[in-house]
């Protein structure tokens, strides 16, 4: 099984449409959407914006549904000049840049999981260049692979971007991606994260971008979701 999570109604809302006798069930507040997509079965959730909604989300996903893998969707700020309006950001690894226990002298973005410390979490090569692949296959989708940073932020103006570029070499920002990352990092559940760039690194008016194209970049995002879907279908 496939799981879906994104934070808002455009963001999954377009794949659940698409999904054959879907069957719902609302744990927490949360609603998961059950079902076959292309003849896959998936789970979708809403999970709800900010990295305590994503992770309450995502364990819950794990302990009820099982799924084999799970991707986190949806749209994201650029943080890197390689990233623009429309393009789209495959994970490599995912961080968490607001968690600071620098004053302690650790390193700013360590996690404290239950055994290991760790900044950077690796999303699955395996699901990466799966979604790489649908990217290029459907040919008109600009899309970068690296970094991508999540905090409880609206990060809304391009010096707080960059620095998250140069400190933590992040292409993009969002704010479910890493709390999500890491409750499959330590469930040993493969994930990766997909979004399409709602609002440019350039930009001092990040809230004003993101309200006009925010639903454009949703729609990108769906699309290579259910061409991968489909192109790995059973």
């Amino acid at each position: 099984m496939l799981g879906i999570i994104g934070a808002m109604d455009i963001e999954v809302n377009g794949i659940i449409e698409k999904m054959e006798s879907p069957e719902e069930r609302i744990i927490s507040g949360i609603k998961f959407t059950s079902g076959k997509i292309s003849g896959t079965d998936c789970v979708i959730a809403k999970c709800g914006i900010g990295k305590v909604n994503a992770a309450m989300c995502a364990q819950t996903m794990i302990l009820l549904y099982h799924p084999d893998k799970i991707i986190n969707t949806g749209i994201a700020g650029s943080t890197s000049g390689a990233t623009h309006i429309g393009s789209v950001v495959i994970g490599k690894k995912v961080l968490q840049h607001d968690f600071d226990t620098v004053a302690l002298g650790d390193e700013k973005g360590t996690l404290f999981l239950p055994d290991e410390n760790i900044v950077y979490l690796p999303c699955d090569s395996g699901l990466c260049k799966e979604l790489e692949e649908t990217c290029a296959e459907l040919g008109d989708v600009s899309y970068t692979v690296g970094n991508i940073a999540t905090g409880d932020l609206f990060v809304a103006t391009r010096q707080q971007r960059a620095k998250l570029n140069q400190k933590f070499d992040a292409i993009a920002c969002e704010m479910e991606g890493g709390s999500i990352g890491q409750v499959c990092y330590i469930n040993k559940i493969p994930f990766c994260v997909l979004r399409s760039i709602s609002d440019d690194s350039t930009s001092d008016d990040a809230g004003m971008e993101y309200s006009v194209f925010s639903k454009m970049a949703a729609e990108t995002a769906i699309e290579i979701i259910t061409a991968y879907i489909g192109r790995n279908s059973n």
